[in-house]
């Protein structure tokens, strides 16, 4: 038989648990770190560094060329001396800082054109992080999925 007083100890420890799940969540959900997969098939890892993010790519769909056999170097680079840099392990953000719950801003580079651009990285929940990269006043966005 329960007492109101156990009735009452037990709503205040579910409650208890309840706001501390809310808040765990929460705060998981803040983290951008992590392994993602972009639409393209590759595995970008972000990390904290130097109190911003920094992403590298981990892997690639295909990582040799298929003319050489050797792994894809960062061939369109403006700067003929990084050209010979591989793909993988290429570090594509550099300088991310929060701007506000959930998003970062700074700068993304792009393999495909070897170009640097201004970028905004939301967070939109613990699964999706939103890329969206501008030059001017034009912008395209990617959507990256966590892995594991």
């Amino acid at each position: 038989m329960t007492t109101k007083m156990d009735s009452k100890v037990l709503c205040a420890a579910l409650l208890s648990i309840a706001i501390l799940g809310i808040s765990a969540v929460a705060s998981f959900a803040a983290d951008p770190t992590g392994t993602w997969r972009t639409e393209e098939n590759a595995t970008v890892r972000v990390s904290n560094c130097g109190g911003g993010l920094c992403a590298t790519i981990a892997s690639i769909k295909e990582p040799n060329d298929p003319q050489t056999g050797k792994p894809k170097t960062d061939i369109h680079n403006v700067d003929p001396s990084k050209r010979n840099r591989p793909i993988v392990g290429l570090q594509i953000f550099t300088g991310l800082r929060p701007e506000g719950a959930n998003k970062w801003t700074g700068q993304i580079y792009s393999p495909e054109d070897g170009k640097t651009y201004d970028v905004n990285v939301v967070l939109e929940n613990a699964g999706t992080l939103k890329i969206q990269g501008c030059v001017l006043v034009l912008c395209e966005s990617a959507v990256w999925r966590r892995q594991g």
